[in-house]
Order: structure tokens, then sequence, then C-alpha cells
């Protein structure tokens, strides 16, 4: 066995495994709470905060982070396929500290929310984002979407009650069009995506793990400083959430046509993209996503990769905080 082997081994714990570490000491003190769901019911009211979850109207329960001061500008983070909220880690403590009001949520079939066999498509992504907005009332909040959750922020966003957003941002974001066809010449062939199922269904574990460490985060570029824990902290978060959902949410962030979102948005929206991006090709993407918007400006990063958030966040994090304070 290889050492590298013994590395992914040692994380391929049970999901109670990694939860009793974290909650053995919160369950010495705290006395047993009813799940989201039973909260929900008891209370009659769908979209009830209970806990760190929201209950959809179709019973869904979606988990959420909300840290920092409630009066204060908040900032909703919408994460990449097929991760969680924990992707955003490093973004939500850098902006809790500058005194922003940090919010992600696990989308419906990720992480730790609902393993859902329906509902994996851009529409109803959307719609839990509206009733976690609608739950928590924001007002005037920032969205930021990476990959697939930059399509998500941009299907919420076109259609969001007036008030409830001020600004966006993509980053490395599916829109328009990911997929080839007549209208979209410069997508990728189906059979791309094809693949990806066919990986999925055949050994999710393996492709959740060669995933991140080749095109995801550029760690097959020559030169590049590849981090064990970054590609098994991708695969924990790939691991956690449903395989049906995942296998769905492929179809959802490949063949969405999200041009006519991008034409509605009012607000401003930065559109980040590194021009390295080997897994949503910078030039059928970025630049025409900016194109199509309104108010939107492109930023592009030279030589930098799908996962420039993780691998760069002292970049982008700057480039965030200037947008969000202009």
């Amino acid at each position: 066995m290889t050492a590298q082997s013994i590395a992914l081994s040692s994380i391929t714990t049970t999901r109670r495994d990694l939860l009793l570490g974290g909650g053995a000491a919160l369950a010495v003190i705290a006395l047993p709470k009813p799940s989201p769901a039973a909260a929900a019911a008891a209370s009659g009211k769908k979209g009830r905060t209970s806990m760190s979850y929201i209950t959809t109207t179709d019973g869904t329960e979606i988990f959420y982070k909300d840290w920092g001061r409630k009066d204060a500008q908040a900032i909703v983070f919408h994460h990449g396929w097929p991760l969680s909220a924990d992707d955003w880690d490093n973004q939500m403590m850098f902006f809790l500290e500058k005194g922003f009001r940090v919010i992600a949520h696990d989308r419906r079939g990720h992480g730790r929310s609902s393993q859902t066999d329906t509902g994996n498509e851009m529409n109803t992504y959307a719609a839990d984002v509206a009733s976690l907005v609608a739950a928590l009332d924001l007002k005037g909040a920032i969205h930021v979407g990476h990959s697939t959750g930059g399509g998500e922020v941009v299907r919420y966003v076109a259609q969001a009650e007036p008030g409830r957003v001020s600004k966006a941002v993509i980053i490395g974001a599916v829109p328009p069009v990911m997929v080839k066809s007549e209208k979209n010449p410069g997508g990728l062939p189906i059979e791309v995506f094809d693949g990806f199922r066919a990986a999925l269904v055949a050994n999710r574990a393996q492709f959740f793990r060669d995933v991140p460490a080749g095109p995801f985060y550029g760690f097959n570029r020559d030169g590049a400083e590849v981090s064990e824990g970054v590609i098994q902290n991708w695969w924990r978060q790939g691991m956690m959430g449903g395989a049906k959902a995942h296998y769905d949410c492929i179809q959802a962030f490949s063949e969405t046509d999200f041009t006519e979102d991008l034409k509605k948005i009012e607000v401003p929206v930065l559109v980040m993209h590194g021009d390295d991006d080997q897994i949503v090709p910078y030039a059928a993407s970025a630049p025409l996503s900016a194109k199509l918007l309104k108010n939107g400006t492109l930023k592009t990063y030279a030589g930098l990769p799908h996962g420039m958030c993780t691998t760069h966040p002292e970049i982008i994090n700057a480039d965030l905080l200037q947008f969000f304070r202009t």
C-alpha cells in the first residue's frame, strides 16, 4: 500500500465517525433536540428555521451556516459540485473578520442536506435559496457562487424579490451554458459529461479522488504545488452527498442555459475566472456571461485554475473585498 493510499484510507470513516469527534463534547452539555423535520412538523410552518436547517415546502432539509452580527452586510456563498458549504471556509473566516455576516448552505443532495432523489435541477436549487433567504429575512445581500454555485446564483438573482440582492459574484461559473450545441459551438461535447456520469456510477470514490488531484486545482500542471489536504477535503465533501443527487446535478450544471437569466439581472455582477480553468473553459463562459449582463464586470486571472478560491485565496479575497466595498 502506498503512502498516498494510506492517507486516503485514513479518512474513509463512516459519516457517524466523522461527526462523533466534533459532537461528543456538545453531547455532554446539550439536551436532546428534535430533528429539523420534526421541529418543522410540530410548528406547522414551512420554511421555519430549526437549529442550522430550514425545511423546504417539499420536506427537504437544507443545512446552512450563519456566522456574524445579524445586522451586518450579509454575504451568501454558493458552492460547486459535488461539494458543500465547507468549501467556503477560507472566505467565510476572512469576511467574518472584516465585519460581514457570512452564510453558506449545502445544496440539496450535497453535504449535510437531505440526499434527495428529486428536485436536483436549477429551478429547485434557486427555490431552495429563496426559502433560505426568506427564512433568514435577508435584505440587500451579496451572493457569491463558484462553478455550479455560480449558475445557482444567476438563476436565483434573476428572479429574486426586489430588495433581496445588492450585488453578485460568479467565479469559474458554468453560465451561460456548458454543453456544446448549434447555439453554443464553443461548449464541451456531451460525451464529456456522459463520461462524468459513467465514472461516478462505476466508482464514485475514485472519481472524487481523481478530479481534485488533477484538473480541479490544476495539480496536474507542471510545477504545481500539490496539497494532499486539499485533495482529501474535496473527497470528504463529495462523499458526504448523495450519489443520485450528484448524478442528476451533472445535467443541471452542464445543460442548463442561463442566457435569459443573465439578461434579466439588474444588480452589479463581478465575473471572475481563471484562464487555465480545465473544468469550465474560460472562452465559452466568463466573457460571454459578462457581455449578457447589464452591469457586469469581467476579471480574468492569468494561469489560475478552476479552484482558485482555494489555491489563491489571498488574490480572490482581496478582489472580492474591493468589489463588496465599492
